[in-house]
């Protein structure tokens, strides 16, 4: 067998940044220039003397080390050497993210070397010359971010491939002919990496599951959930398990408990919801002030540590809210029975207790175990109409039981005050700095096939607001109560703005006329809160909306108390949703122990969990957004021969992303779709610029279009560019 030469390779840089990596991946092993020849593949002279060359450079700039003469080591501390994360971009390049550089590093196609997008990589820094932007070359990949690939299967003769939907997944995956399992041509599957050898193209895999064909609609809610790791169902054994558990009330633990079970209680919530994990208790004290009790489900009550069922809630760390279904974090005999504050039943729960005065002041708090018998469920809706009408009287169409009831003056009365208390309290917090994020949310009335018949948006009212300050308040207050004490506990953190993504939403707002003050982070929150105000109910709001959020840092667990800027809170946590969120979980267990005057913990342990938490947050995230994304490629599969409004969401330089008035559905029109001119992209403006006629389509600007293709599988809409708006 012939042996297979290479051609030289003429690009010095490209010549010394292989063979840093070829002594990187054998670190304790020294090599002549004939050997790294032999692994560069090259054998002849001019190649051979250019190794030699570019050997003595590297060990004279102190990258390499000469152990004996000719032979080489890498220096493992050389500083051109990183570990950090690979960003994947849709174009099959990629940036390394990496907390020493204050700008990331462009990674070139061929020098992924099998990086896969958020792999944990160590990388080579080649060019680091002043003015231009460094680049780098994966020399190992320290640890895959995933291994399981959602995607559709191409069966052949003798093996197959399996694609993904993916933008940033920038290679197929080859599945030998016996781990194909029980898939046929074109199924969905799901598929586990297990090996790529280094002269492979493709990653080796083999197909874990078949999850149908693609477009229906349950496959590919299924496939939303295998892409993220998330599951659909609970193991057979966590069932039984949570099936077993004894959920009746017993005389002997309401001895230990606050009785509250005689105080006026009631829940508001989703008409659509079906587990009720908090609800507010209301008294009026002799000497004018209010007892406000803040009452959540006493999840840790049921939820043992070092269970199965714990270890499944902990894995899972937060219910999914698909834009059909829940996935939930606990199984449903204590999610939606056992733990869930229904009315007329007695409940576990766990309280924050607080006198109020009339201007919402806390005078005095009491944190433990409670129980309680809720006597009325409202939804936002019915609590809605009491707070605009002050009738006690819910009329049919509002009533989440079908016909008209009133409530009684006790209940209606009690609704009234704490709205009236809810509204000093958010005014407050706005004086204090916090940001008021009131973005619409879209949703869908869903036929009993969950197919799609009609868009809504979902609005945040006084209601709504009345539940949120009153959690918050809890929250804010049970994070005081342990931080201040300096013992380890869990927090929701939120730190300031990033300043550069302020600075290039700056650019775009200055477009339709408005500003951020950028003095000092306390106007920063004004200025964004009045910019909120003014954009409301404008073309642009989403838009703004959207933008500001973005240029938010993300919130996350942490038991390293910075604050939560968006709320303008020193301290806060994660109290008041324990049966969807494991963090919940853990600050009462936390509470409890440090209530019993409990030592403090191991923070280190915490901040692990802390960390796997938010990690599974952003998937959850993620998930529900492919859910949102998937739903309205299917309700606008049904309305392909209209004509839409929309607003231009985004400019690249491949087209405009343009989001549709009418139902919030964002797609795309190429550039080359768009007929009327020849358009090429301006970067400063934000723009595309006709050649001919110097027109400008921007952020904004409102277009007509119409569905062009509406694919299912990769959740992405086309559009046909029709006409500007008048």
């Amino acid at each position: 067998m012939s042996k297979k030469i290479r051609k030289p390779i003429k690009n010095e840089k490209d010549f010394s940044s292989k063979i840093v990596k070829i002594l990187s991946q054998s670190p304790n092993k020294a090599f002549n220039y004939k050997q790294i020849g032999a692994k560069l593949e090259l054998d002849d002279t001019k190649s051979r003397n250019q190794i030699i060359k570019d050997l003595k450079i590297l060990a004279a700039s102190k990258k390499i080390i000469e152990t004996e003469p000719g032979k080489y080591l890498v220096k493992v501390e050389s500083q051109d050497y990183y570990e950090g994360t690979i960003d994947m971009t849709s174009r099959k390049t990629a940036y390394f993210i990496c907390p020493d550089f204050t700008e990331d590093v462009f990674i070139p196609t061929n020098n992924l070397n099998r990086a896969l997008d958020k792999d944990k990589v160590k990388v080579y820094v080649y060019n680091r010359r002043k003015g231009k932007r460094p680049e780098g070359e994966v020399i190992e990949v320290i640890e895959r971010n995933k291994t399981e690939f959602v995607g559709v299967i191409d069966i052949q003769a003798n093996f197959a491939f399996v694609s993904t939907a993916n933008p940033k997944m920038y290679t197929d995956i080859f599945i030998p002919k016996d781990k194909i399992g029980e898939a046929e041509n074109g199924d969905v599957v799901l598929v586990t990496i297990e090996d790529w050898p280094k002269r492979a193209d493709s990653p080796f895999g083999s197909v874990i599951r078949v999850l149908g064909k693609p477009g229906e609609h349950n496959t590919e809610i299924h496939a939303i959930l295998a892409e993220y790791g998330l599951p659909a169902d609970f193991p057979v054994e966590v069932e039984v398990y949570a099936q077993k558990i004894d959920t009746s009330i017993q005389e002997s633990e309401i001895a230990k408990r606050r009785d509250m079970r005689d105080t006026l209680t009631f829940t508001i919530d989703p008409k659509d919801a079906k587990d009720f994990d908090d609800a507010l208790s209301f008294k009026k004290l002799e000497n004018g002030n209010y007892e406000i009790g803040i009452h959540i489900a006493d999840v840790s009550y049921y939820l043992e540590e070092g269970t199965i069922l714990d270890d499944e809630a902990y894995q899972r760390a937060t219910s999914v809210y698909l834009v059909d279904r829940v996935v939930p974090m606990l199984p449903e005999v204590l999610s939606n029975f056992a733990c869930s504050l229904r009315p007329n039943e007695e409940k576990y729960t766990f309280s924050a207790i607080f006198e109020v005065s009339e201007n919402a002041q806390v005078i005095n708090q009491w944190f433990g175990r409670t129980v309680i018998y809720s006597d009325q469920r409202f939804a936002y809706e019915e609590a809605q109409y009491i707070i605009e009408t002050k009738d006690s009287t819910i009329p049919v169409d509002v009533s989440i039981t079908g016909e008209s009831y009133t409530v009684s003056d006790e209940i209606k009365n009690a609704t009234l005050k704490l709205d009236e208390l809810a509204k000093i309290l958010r005014k407050k917090r706005m004086a204090n700095g916090a940001i008021s994020f009131d973005k619409v949310e879209v949703k869908f009335n869903l036929d009993a096939e969950g197919e799609p018949e009609g868009v809504y948006f979902k609005v945040s009212k006084d209601a709504n607001h009345l539940i949120e300050e009153f959690m918050l308040l809890a929250n804010r207050k049970v994070a005081e109560y342990i931080g201040k004490q300096k013992k380890t506990f869990v927090y929701r953190i939120h730190d300031e703005p990033n300043e550069d993504k302020l600075i290039a939403m700056q650019t775009v707002i200055a477009k339709f006329g408005y500003k951020i003050d950028f003095r000092n982070k306390g106007d920063i929150s004004k200025s964004l809160n009045a910019l909120m105000e003014e954009v409301n109910g404008k073309k642009e709001q989403n838009l703004i909306d959207t933008l500001a959020i973005r240029s938010m840092s993300k919130a996350k667990y942490s038991t390293d108390n910075i604050g939560h800027y968006g709320l303008a809170f020193d301290y806060y946590s994660h109290f008041t949703s324990p049966i969807r969120r494991y963090p919940d979980v853990m600050v009462h267990r936390l509470l409890q122990y440090y209530l019993d005057n409990g030592a403090s913990v191991d923070d280190e342990v915490y901040e692990t969990k802390c960390l796997h938490c938010s990690n599974m947050e952003s998937l959850a995230t993620n998930a529900e957004r492919d859910s949102i994304k998937y739903m309205q490629v299917k309700y606008m599969q049904d309305h392909q021969d209209e004509e839409f409004l929309g607003v231009i969401s985004g400019v690249t330089e491949w087209g405009i992303y343009v989001e549709i008035v009418s139902n919030k559905c964002e797609g795309m029109v190429r550039i080359r779709e768009i007929k009327d001119d020849y358009y090429t992209f301006d970067e400063k403006q934000y723009a595309l610029v006709g050649a001919t006629s110097n027109s400008i389509l921007q952020l904004g600007d409102e277009i007509y279009v119409k569905v062009k293709n509406a694919d299912l599988v990769k959740k992405q809409l086309d559009f046909h560019f029709l006409r500007r708006a008048e």
